[in-house]
C-alpha cells in the first residue's frame, strides 16, 4: 500500500511539474528571490513580441546607510548606474521553448556582480523556478518562488 501511495504521489508531483513547463505564460507573475537582507522580488512580464522580461520590483536593503535609495552603480552600461535598485531589469527576450520545456535565449544581469550571463529557467515543482545562468559552461542555480 505504501508504495502505491508513493507512486500515486510522485506520479502527481511529475504532472504537476510537466503542467508548469507546457506552457509559456505560466512563468508569469511575482517571485520571492534570495533571503534576509538579499532578498527581492521579480516580477516576470510579457512583452508584445511574446517574450518575457524579468525586473526587480522590491528589495529589502533599498537604502543606503545616508537613507538615500540605491542605485545600480555597478552596471555596465553607464547610463542605467541611476536607475533605483527596485526597479532595475534583470533579463528581458526571454522565449518559451516547448520542446525543452524551459525557458532561454536572454542573458540575465545580475546587479550585486554588474555582470549578464546565459540564461535558463523551468519549472522544478510547483511554484519553483529554477534559474541558472552560466558563463562558458560554469554556471549557478537558485531558485525562485512563486508568490500566490
Amino acid at each position: 500500500m505504501k508504495k502505491l501511495i508513493l507512486a500515486v504521489s510522485a506520479l502527481f508531483l511529475s504532472l504537476g511539474i510537466f503542467a508548469q513547463n507546457n506552457k509559456a505564460d505560466n512563468i508569469l507573475g511575482v517571485y520571492n528571490c534570495g533571503t534576509g537582507k538579499d532578498a527581492y522580488k521579480v516580477k516576470i512580464t510579457q512583452l508584445s513580441d511574446g517574450t518575457f522580461k524579468g525586473a526587480v520590483c522590491w528589495t529589502a536593503d533599498l537604502y543606503d546607510e545616508a537613507g538615500k535609495v540605491k542605485t545600480d552603480t555597478k552596471n555596465p552600461d553607464k547610463s542605467l548606474r541611476n536607475v533605483p535598485m527596485d526597479k532595475v531589469v534583470i533579463f528581458s527576450g526571454l522565449q518559451y521553448d516547448a520542446e525543452k520545456q524551459q525557458w532561454s535565449g536572454a542573458k540575465i544581469y545580475d546587479p550585486g556582480r554588474g555582470i549578464k550571463v546565459k540564461m535558463t529557467a523551468k519549472f522544478e515543482g510547483p511554484g519553483k523556478l529554477v534559474v541558472r545562468g552560466t558563463v562558458l559552461g560554469i554556471g549557478e542555480s537558485v531558485t525562485w518562488i512563486k508568490e500566490k
